[in-house]
């Protein structure tokens, strides 16, 4: 999640900038945007541990990280943060308020669901054209993966693959109405699959997570291989990755019926208490926030 640019974070991020412009006489200007791109980057892979503040700054980190990508867009870390900033976003304060007002108020849900869906649409777009800018022919090569030979993804390049895997995951969810969405699936398992023969363990289990998300939504999926691969997830994570418990939960457990088990996949990732500027502290925290919810709601899932 982009960590929230505070009055004091931001007079960090641009007073450097500032001094920066001042010697551009001497520097060529795309210096100048780079080293912003290079701030920015650095931002979105910061640590941050309060939900609301991450909320009410986001759209603000989001439209200037876009802003300037536009102008670099070569710049693989920035365009993985913004592509990871827009997924995270949709699900977390997008799609989530849409689930919890889907009892209250159907019409209400469906438009956050609308707008969840454009927004994971540009956090895919932007994972791929990264990687098209850094690969040209890369969507070909995965539309079409025996033409040719199969891309491979430098280490650089895993994060875009995840997250525009996780953001197509995101749209394909809520699109069920779209066929042509829904027949992406393959593409987007493509997408994770790349990432996960370059690199299985990043994310501290995220990456295994999505993998075993993907395995269970496929048309023949292998249940047994989604709880390999959830598995695989927590052990990533070291008992420290709350969406590895929550993934597992509502991959395996709900709809295997197994509320027992439900339960207390969930009631972990509770439990889990971050420490002191841990990466995960705010994926955990929304993570924690819906296991709660999933809590109070079992006895309707059920």
């Amino acid at each position: 999640m982009p960590i929230p640019l505070t009055p004091a974070r931001l007079a960090r991020l641009v007073v450097p900038l500032l001094l920066t412009v001042g010697l551009a006489a001497c520097s060529p200007t795309q210096r100048v945007v780079r080293g912003v791109a290079d701030q920015l980057a650095a931002q979105g892979q910061s640590s941050e541990d309060d939900l609301e503040l991450a909320r009410e700054a986001s759209a603000f980190y989001l439209k200037l990280s876009e802003s300037v990508l536009r102008q670099q867009p070569e710049h693989a870390a920035l365009a993985a943060a913004v592509a990871g900033g827009f997924t995270q976003y949709a699900y977390a304060f997008v799609a989530f308020d849409a689930d919890r007002l889907e009892s209250t108020d159907a019409k209400a849900a469906q438009r956050l669901r609308e707008r969840a869906a454009r927004l994971y649409r540009r956090g895919r777009d932007h994972a791929l054209t990264a990687l098209e800018q850094a690969q040209p022919g890369f969507r070909q090569h995965l539309a079409s993966p025996t033409a040719g030979t199969p891309p491979r993804l430098k280490p650089a390049e895993v994060a875009l693959a995840y997250w525009g895997a996780a953001a197509w995951g995101g749209l394909i969810s809520l699109s069920k109405d779209d066929p042509d969405t829904v027949a992406d699936l393959p593409l987007a398992i493509a997408l994770a699959r790349l990432a996960w023969d370059a690199e299985p363990g990043f994310g501290n289990g995220s990456l295994a997570g999505l993998m075993g998300s993907f395995e269970g939504a496929r048309p023949g999926g292998s249940r047994q291989q989604a709880l390999a691969y959830f598995d695989e997830a927590l052990r990533l994570g070291n008992g420290r990755n709350a969406g590895a418990f929550v993934g597992k939960a509502e991959g395996i457990a709900q709809p295997a019926g197994d509320k027992a088990a439900f339960l207390d996949l969930l009631q972990q990732a509770v439990a889990i208490q971050d420490a002191p500027g841990s990466p995960l502290a705010l994926s955990n925290e929304v993570m924690r926030r819906r296991a709660r919810w999933l809590i109070e709601s079992a006895d309707d899932l059920f």
